[in-house]
């Protein structure tokens, strides 16, 4: 099973939304899983994770992690060169290093990041940005590339940016 994450910031509130999928190329859910936490600390620049990483962790008691074979969450893995953890890093850590993270960024973290890759899907001139930690980060490109739909975004990731501002 592979796990992709994704959270929303309201009236000090967040929504967490997990999409459930089998193989990296398929088109539909397997399932959706959605939480939210109330009072929700500020985001501190630098510090994202500290703001997201309890919300993907506290979803994450819903699954059977033996079964989890891979997480894809919106953002970085890596942060730079010095290879600074990003939110997937830190959930990579928090899970005793046991479950491969990548993380897909909409937009450039604004530094030099050789953990991370520019990937241009369909006719889109701004690229995704992906980063892995437990896997290698050409896999982990590859597995963004072929995930399904022809646009930047991949279908499923699209599916899990809506549900998570409905």
């Amino acid at each position: 099973m592979i796990l992709a994450f994704d959270t929303y910031y309201f009236d000090n509130k967040a929504k967490t939304v997990c999409v459930s999928f089998n193989t990296i190329t398929d088109a539909e859910p397997a399932d959706i899983k959605d939480e939210i936490i109330e009072d929700v600390p500020e985001y501190v620049p630098g510090s994202f994770y500290k703001r997201e990483l309890p919300c993907i962790v506290s979803l994450l008691k819903q699954f059977d992690l033996t079964q989890v074979e891979l997480i894809i969450v919106d953002g970085y893995a890596i942060l730079n060169n010095e290879g600074k953890l990003g939110l997937g890093g830190y959930l990579y850590e928090e899970l005793n290093k046991t479950i491969p993270v990548i993380g897909v960024a909409k937009s450039q973290f604004n530094v030099e990041n050789k953990f991370a890759k520019e990937l241009f899907r369909g006719e889109s001139k701004k690229p995704l940005y992906v980063s892995a930690i437990g896997m290698d980060l050409q896999e982990a490109f590859n597995c963004v590339t072929q995930m399904h739909g022809e646009y930047r975004m991949p279908t499923l990731l699209k599916v899990l940016d809506t549900k998570t501002r409905e």
